[in-house]
């Protein structure tokens, strides 16, 4: 009888939760049978080998409408995936980054315009390749018409290379301020926002004026400004022995079998500095408030992270019709990818939504138009995360939900 009251009691449990998911799918406007082919679509990809797992997420109106993990953490252990599960998410730090230069913009400390030379002095005096090539005899390097400034750094368009020169004396650099010194030696590619190239380099001169500014760690002011504030309770460059055994293994496809990247996973966990360019850990969950207080126009539950004009401004494209991004149609605001045209909208996005892909496949999308937040977290190598089919996948069918 205990036995048939419990059986029963969970059955009763499920319905109501079935129940409770069309009901709240129904007030946003959303058709449940359509949002419940996500996860189902996550696992084919689970099934054909493609990645170990998934968690989906996806919000409309502030309301979270499905919430899903699919397949497993560890693949070799059988480690089923959950919810609460914590991914590298790669260069969905961007963003967060840009936030935190702009939560000191909206402090009056600084200002988007102002020549990142103003803050880190070792950039004083930087020089550009004239013919927008590696330099040599017939192509000297000069000096450039403006120096770089922070909003360069921010839509990578400032000339500066993708990674990092090698560190002074091959030691490995212990903070921010010795691993981006280096960088205002370099020579620029191309005349300060003429051009776009994804520069990491950049991004990490980005942390280091948040430091400067603010008198604080990085890693710290972000926490004060951004993590706290919002309740991302899980989101950090150093997980702690708890949090990584919540940790997803990352795999890479060796042939079309996934082989797990213990080299790449090793390095992640040894990290000495906080890196603003890709280094934090985060959750589904996490970056769901994040996105949902960009969606805000600033505020969640409540609280003001940043003005609205500070939202406004990152999720404006600066870049033109220059070619930016990984996906077509986009331009680049600060952080995040702009859907500027109906190149980039096939894929459901209106036109002015904000997107970012992570090198892991982790990506995040805020469709202002439409009032709609997707979080989709996955842990696998070999490129191609902002236009990979789980990602086709997952923002077609979200929009695809909509009813009204």
């Amino acid at each position: 009888m205990t036995y048939l009251k419990r059986y029963f009691s969970r059955i009763t449990l499920t319905l109501f939760g079935l129940i409770a998911v069309v009901a709240m799918a129904a007030d946003t406007g959303m058709d449940a049978e359509r949002l419940a082919r996500i996860p189902r679509r996550m696992n084919e990809f689970v099934d054909a080998g493609k990645t170990a797992g998934a968690v989906t997420l996806v919000a409309r109106h502030g309301e979270i409408v499905t919430f899903e993990a699919v397949g497993y953490q560890d693949l070799e252990a059988k480690t089923p995936m959950r919810k609460d599960t914590i991914f590298r998410i790669a260069s969905l730090t961007k963003p967060v980054t840009c936030a935190g230069i702009m939560a000191l913009v909206d402090d009056g400390r600084l200002a988007v315009m102002d020549p990142v030379e103003k803050y880190l002095p070792e950039f004083k005096g930087q020089k550009v390749n004239r013919c927008s090539t590696v330099a040599g005899p017939d192509c000297p390097a000069v000096t450039p018409s403006r120096p770089i400034n922070i909003l360069d750094l921010m839509t990578h368009t400032s000339g500066l290379q993708g990674g990092f020169p090698a560190p002074p004396g091959g030691e490995e650099p212990a903070d921010l301020a010795t691993l981006v010194a280096p960088g205002g030696k370099t020579i620029l590619a191309f005349e300060p926002g003429t051009a776009w190239g994804y520069s990491n380099l950049g991004y990490a001169a980005l942390g280091r004026i948040i430091e400067v500014v603010s008198g604080k760690l990085y890693d710290h002011f972000l926490s004060e400004k951004l993590f706290q504030p919002l309740g991302m309770k899980d989101t950090t460059f150093f997980p702690n022995a708890t949090q990584k055994a919540r940790v997803a293994a990352l795999y890479t496809d060796e042939g079309g079998k996934l082989v797990r990247a213990v080299a790449t996973e090793k390095s992640s966990f040894e990290a000495k500095i906080p890196r603003p360019e890709g280094g934090l850990f985060s959750t589904a969950e996490d970056m769901f408030q994040f996105n949902q207080m960009m969606l805000n126009k600033g505020t969640l539950r409540g609280h003001r992270v940043l003005s609205t004009s500070a939202v406004e401004l990152m999720a404006s494209s600066f870049t033109g019709d220059l070619k930016t991004g990984f996906a077509p149609g986009v331009g680049h605001g600060l952080g995040y990818e702009v859907v500027r045209n109906v190149q980039s909208a096939v894929r459901y996005n209106s036109v002015g939504s904000i997107v970012k892909g992570g090198a892991y496949r982790t990506y995040e999308f805020v469709d202002f138009e439409k009032s709609l937040v997707g979080v989709l977290m996955m842990q696998r190598t070999n490129g191609g995360g902002d236009v990979a089919d789980e990602i086709n996948a997952f923002l077609a069918m979200s929009a695809a939900a909509i009813e009204k």
